[in-house]
């Protein structure tokens, strides 16, 4: 270790997150790590929308959609507005937005560099 390294390792440790953070953040990723819940977030991120409609839109059952939403209520992503029968299902709060927004372009990134590094490769 170097003596640079050793003099900043005190501060840095007083700066990481604290477990409770580190444990509910993971728990977040880990949700939002499953094609399923994604796709129902990209969805109820443009319009509100009951399990029906969700299943529909995304070719599943309405189990299995009420299933995921239980657990994205759960994580708090997602809150319920009853209209008489029906249950109508919203992003929470917009944090998720920017969230899958910063996500997509990281990924649309990759892609890119990717495309063009095989690019680059055909080329010569």
């Amino acid at each position: 270790m170097s003596a640079g390294t050793a003099a900043r390792t005190p501060r840095l440790k007083r700066e990481l997150l604290a477990e409770a953070s580190v444990i509910a953040l993971a728990e977040t990723f880990r949700v939002l790590g499953d094609t399923t819940r994604v796709r129902m977030l990209d969805a109820l991120s443009r319009a509100e929308l009951c399990v029906c409609d969700l299943a529909e839109l995304l070719g599943l059952s309405e189990s299995a959609v009420s299933h995921q939403l239980r657990l994205l209520r759960g994580m708090r992503l997602v809150r319920p507005r009853r209209d008489g029968r029906l249950v109508y299902y919203a992003l929470d709060d917009q944090h998720i937005v920017g969230l899958f927004a910063q996500g997509l372009e990281q990924v649309e990134e990759r892609a890119s560099r990717r495309a063009a590094s095989r690019e680059s490769r055909v080329a010569r």
